[in-house]
């Protein structure tokens, strides 16, 4: 089981890295904050405009900017922990040996486990996503192996998902992350050029909900042993539940908080309010529950 007092958290990328969203909520109340994702060194991100609202969601291109580790150990992440909160710090690299390094810099932290983000350009293979094959997700997940648990985010943009989940595993992931976002595009009416500045995107919102349930309810069905964490289009209490039923341990919100930031905080009540509707005493009588039933 992934250890939470809560089965509500942020997802990455969408609360920053440290104590942003303390002003709207207490951080302790959540079950972790998971940080934007972060790179062996500084990072400047892609070309203005990054976001852009699109009507089932939102499309980003931000494009993994952060302060790098060395900054974020010295700064955000005590905030984060003076705030309350308990930390998953995501990373991210261009190459395996990078994430193996990002992951080593962590080791020994005050964090509850490393979020491994295989969605970014592989370098070593002429610009793949990592998490697009078996073979690349599972030499970066044994990559990064330490003390530390390692949580695997994984994208939906593959055609078979469960051997890549499968792989992860197999390396040593602690936990699954269903799911990134889905790649798209979108263009301005007028001058018919892409609104964000580095062309596509990640869709998140609404739309990937379903995609993510699904991908859920199937590596649960392939895979029963293994901690799933469900993400992608989460607005409410009984989205958050559909989750759980799918077959996931826990749930991260993410684009829901910036239309308001108080979103995990309330959602977090209303999936209280929605597992004793569905009839269910406990959040662990809730889990794998469209399995069984």
């Amino acid at each position: 089981m992934v250890d939470l007092h809560t089965p509500v958290m942020t997802a990455s990328g969408t609360a920053g890295f440290g104590d942003e969203l303390s002003a709207y909520g207490d951080l302790s109340m959540l079950g972790a904050l998971v940080t934007k994702s972060l790179s062996v060194g500084p990072w400047a991100g892609n070309s203005a405009p990054r976001v852009t609202e699109v009507v089932a969601g939102m499309l980003n291109s931000v494009g993994l900017q952060g302060p790098g580790i060395p900054a974020w150990l010295s700064a955000d992440l005590p905030a984060a922990r003076a705030a309350g909160a308990q930390v998953v710090a995501s990373i991210w690299g261009t190459s395996t040996d990078q994430f193996g390094q990002a992951s080593q810099m962590l080791q020994g932290q005050d964090l509850l486990a490393v979020e491994i983000n295989v969605s970014c350009p592989n370098v070593e293979d002429r610009s793949s996503m990592f998490g697009h094959s078996a073979k690349g997700t599972a030499a970066v997940v044994d990559a990064c192996r330490g003390a530390l648990p390692l949580w695997v985010k994984l994208s939906p943009n593959v055609p078979d998902l469960v051997s890549i989940a499968s792989a992860a595993v197999e390396a040593g992931a602690a936990a699954l992350v269903l799911t990134n976002t889905l790649l798209g595009m979108s263009l301005d009416a007028v001058s018919g050029r892409p609104t964000l500045g580095n062309g596509g995107g990640g869709l998140s919102g609404p739309a990937v909900h379903p995609v993510a349930v699904r991908a859920v309810y199937e590596c649960r069905k392939a895979l029963p042993e293994i901690p799933i964490i469900g993400v992608g289009g989460i607005r409410s209490g009984v989205e958050a539940l559909e989750f759980l039923h799918a077959g996931a341990q826990a749930v991260e919100v993410g684009t829901a908080t910036f239309r308001d930031p108080r979103a995990p905080w309330k959602i977090a009540r209303q999936l209280d309010r929605a597992l004793l509707r569905a009839g269910h005493l406990s959040t662990r009588e809730a889990i794998g529950y469209a399995h069984r039933s």
